[in-house]
């Protein structure tokens, strides 16, 4: 881990509640950090492709699997490149981004391009100080889904094969010496949080600060609800 800067990645299955989980943390660390801390997600529809992306999860366009995993590797470059990397580059700056390299091995791969091809496509990113992993079962991911009341995009079934997927992403990945954590995202959000929180405290630089009187208040309130 670089001690200047922290790039933390919150990653899941659709439904597992990553973005609610990346807003709430933006939101506990900027307490401390204030503009420091930059939310961003992938794909990332500023960057490169990023149009044709969202058109092809939406199957307005139709891309065959390679030229998928390309557009992500490309999308992920020039994201990398325009957005991260510059913000990353000042000490105590913090990134957090929804969905990074694990879900392309995950998503991407396919019975005509396997794990290890989507990963040599991205193997020169930037690897993240921390992954957090949300693992939920598939059907409180459906759940969860349903209660959005929104078209399913190209990847938004089949959770099952997506959750074994994932175990074979995240093996790969610790191989290739990333720090992953897993987290119990079944529960309540306010308890899930927490348990991010934790595992953002256990594997943080030094100089990352996390207000407990705030984030105490921000718990009580959220769990109110």
């Amino acid at each position: 881990m670089a001690d200047g800067s922290f790039f933390i990645v919150i990653e899941g299955i659709d439904g597992a509640g990553k973005t609610s989980i990346a807003e709430r943390l933006v939101q506990v660390l900027r307490q401390t950090h204030g503009d420091d801390v930059l939310l961003t997600q992938e794909p990332h529809d500023k960057s490169l492709v990023g149009t044709e992306i969202r058109q092809a999860l939406k199957r307005e366009i139709a891309l065959s699997s390679l030229e998928l995993a390309q557009a992500f590797a490309l999308n992920r470059s020039h994201h990398l490149r325009t957005h991260l990397e510059p913000h990353l580059q000042a000490d105590g700056r913090i990134v957090i981004c929804d969905r990074y390299m694990l879900s392309s091995l995950v998503y991407q791969s396919r019975d005509d391009i396997d794990m290890e091809d989507v990963y040599s496509l991205n193997h020169r990113a930037r690897k993240p100080d921390l992954t957090i992993v949300l693992r939920v079962c598939a059907v409180e991911a459906y759940h969860r889904m349903d209660r959005r009341k929104a078209s399913l995009e190209l990847f938004e079934n089949d959770l099952p094969t997506r959750l074994q997927k994932y175990q074979e992403g995240i093996k790969l990945l610790r191989g290739q010496g990333h720090a992953i954590v897993e987290v119990d995202g079944n529960g309540e959000i306010s308890g899930v949080f927490k348990q991010v929180v934790e595992a953002v405290k256990q594997n943080k630089p030094s100089w990352l600060r996390i207000q407990p009187p705030l984030l105490l208040d921000w718990h009580e309130s959220e769990s109110a609800k």
